[in-house]
């Protein structure tokens, strides 16, 4: 039988959407107040969603308590209460846009589930502005 199983998670964490080989104003003009240099800060909402076929021996698809420390893990304490920009290795380069959350999220994600396991990911930046990875 071939499922998804839903896991929600939420972090809070502050960042700049900010290139360094551009000006300020040149970074004001296209990201506006998202690149304050004194940052801003989201109450993120994930939401994970694992497809695949159930065990016939458990019923499990994958246990919920394993997503669960896999999220906290991979997740919430790597990014909650950060500043995304100075605190963590995978934004010290990168822009951290909605877009490049998700996406790292996800790769962080998939390199701890079964290979059998389908992944997508959903992240809200705010109640009406998320996105989601992999793209239908």
């Amino acid at each position: 039988m071939r499922i998804a199983v839903f896991r929600k998670a939420h972090f809070n964490a502050a960042h700049r959407l900010y290139r360094p080989d551009w000006s300020d104003e040149r970074n004001f003009e296209v990201f506006g107040v998202c690149s304050n240099n004194n940052y801003h800060g989201h109450n993120y909402e994930l939401e994970v969603k694992v497809v695949g076929e159930t065990d016939p021996e458990t019923g499990y698809l994958i246990d919920l308590k394993v997503l669960k420390e896999i999220i906290f893990e991979e997740v919430e304490q790597r990014f909650d209460h950060k500043n995304l920009n100075l605190d963590t290795e995978e934004f010290r380069e990168l822009n951290p846009t909605a877009e490049n959350i998700c996406y790292v999220i996800w790769q962080l994600l998939r390199k701890r589930l079964e290979d059998r396991l389908d992944l997508k990911v959903r992240l809200y930046e705010t109640p009406r502005n998320y996105v989601e990875y992999p793209a239908d």
